[in-house]
């Protein structure tokens, strides 16, 4: 089987491409994260690419007229480095379909709480909302992107419980624990192709 090429879009600090990387290069996942991309300059995430000799690229969305011209030249970038899967990693720009297009089912990203709940909300205000709505349990969701911002088929989910003493911070922090087990976990299972998409659910085939 040959590796699988991962292309990461990022906008941040990178904690769960680091993930990846990690996972990757400890021989967990059978793939090459070919390319990190992000829209801002300064993002820690392109450091932590740089470190493990990936090619780390900054494209400004500021740059362009619309949404379409900017994505048209990150699925440039994406093509020159034959990425196979798109994994979005706290990459703060909404897809226009051209680039779901271009990418039908191979799109992931990660969400800090349990789809399709809370849909729509990044950041602290997933857990402000969260811990506001006496929820009694949360945890990251990772799903393939469709036109439908946070309501793609969902691949896999972690649960962690919400305390009555926690704040967005403390909640936050135990999520995101959990994505850097999830995502990692997900990216696998979709390069082995265990995953069969059937409608808006996502079946999960046995090995071999």
């Amino acid at each position: 089987m040959k590796e699988c090429r991962i292309g990461v879009l990022v906008s941040g600090r990178g904690t769960n491409l680091q993930a990846i990387i990690d996972a990757v290069e400890a021989k967990r996942i059978r793939a090459k994260v070919a390319v990190v991309i992000s829209n801002v300059k300064d993002a820690y995430a392109l450091k932590r690419a740089e470190r493990h000799n990936i090619p780390a690229i900054f494209i400004d969305h500021r740059k362009f007229p619309d949404r379409e011209s900017f994505e048209r030249a990150v699925v440039k970038e994406l093509r020159r480095y034959k990425v196979e899967l798109v994994l979005l990693a706290g990459f703060m720009r909404i897809l226009s379909p051209y680039f779901i297009k271009e990418y039908r089912n191979r799109i992931m990203n990660i969400h800090p709480a349990l789809l399709p709940a809370f849909k729509g909300l990044y950041g602290e205000k997933v857990h402000k909302a969260v811990l506001e709505s006496g929820a009694k349990f949360s945890g990251p969701t990772v799903h393939f992107v469709t036109e439908d911002v946070d309501g793609g088929p969902i691949i896999l989910q972690k649960v962690v419980p919400v305390y009555d003493d926690d704040t967005p911070e403390t909640l936050a922090k135990r999520v995101l624990e959990k994505e850097h087990e999830v995502y990692p976990e997900a990216v696998k299972l979709f390069v082995e192709n265990r995953l069969k998409i059937e409608g808006k659910r996502v079946k999960i085939l046995n090995e071999g």
